[in-house]
């Protein structure tokens, strides 16, 4: 299985007790949709590695997992830090105004007062304000993600509807 096939769900936090159980920080608005989970792909070395759940108990937007062959501390040290990851059709369906941030890489960014603007060229997950990463006129401008300016998505035309704040275009563009 390749990266660019899955998503990440999360990372190995920490260590629990001396049984090998770790404690994974996930990175999703909906943690029970993983309660079942059977196995998951650990990022090692620039390499995705199956690891098979025994069990596994979620917690808000914690879970306490106990992988196979991962027996005692040192081992559950040996993993920690690592991102797990899912397949890509393991994605809940979302609604239709929702979208994940891997899918809209290369939308068309519109706005609703000046028109087609430039692609979505990434998106950064920065804590408390996510931000979509824009190419316009060579260069990139930030557009916050939040209802006040993502308007609409439409998948099938790849199209981002916004409505940008007075003056957010301007801010890029001065030398």
């Amino acid at each position: 299985m390749k990266q660019s096939q899955c998503f990440q769900l999360g990372i190995v936090s920490r260590p629990h007790g001396l049984k090998g159980e770790v404690y994974i920080s996930l990175d999703t608005d909906f943690p029970e949709e993983y309660a079942e989970m059977e196995s998951v792909f650990l990022l090692q070395n620039g390499k995705l590695v199956p690891f098979f759940i025994e069990h596994l108990q979620i917690r808000n937007t914690e879970a306490l997992v106990k992988f196979e062959d991962i027996d005692d501390k040192d081992a559950a040290l040996s993993i920690k830090g690592l991102s797990l990851h899912l397949p890509l059709n393991q994605l809940p369906e979302l609604s239709d105004d929702q979208f994940y941030f891997h899918e809209i890489i290369d939308f068309q960014v519109v706005d609703k007062n000046l028109g087609s603007l430039g692609k979505v060229a990434q998106v950064y997950e920065a804590g408390h304000q996510d931000l979509i990463g824009m190419d316009y006129q060579q260069k990139e401008v930030l557009i916050p993600i939040n209802d006040d300016i993502i308007n609409s998505v439409d998948r099938e035309n790849k199209i981002i509807m916004v409505t940008l704040p007075d003056g957010l275009l301007e801010l890029y563009l001065e030398e």
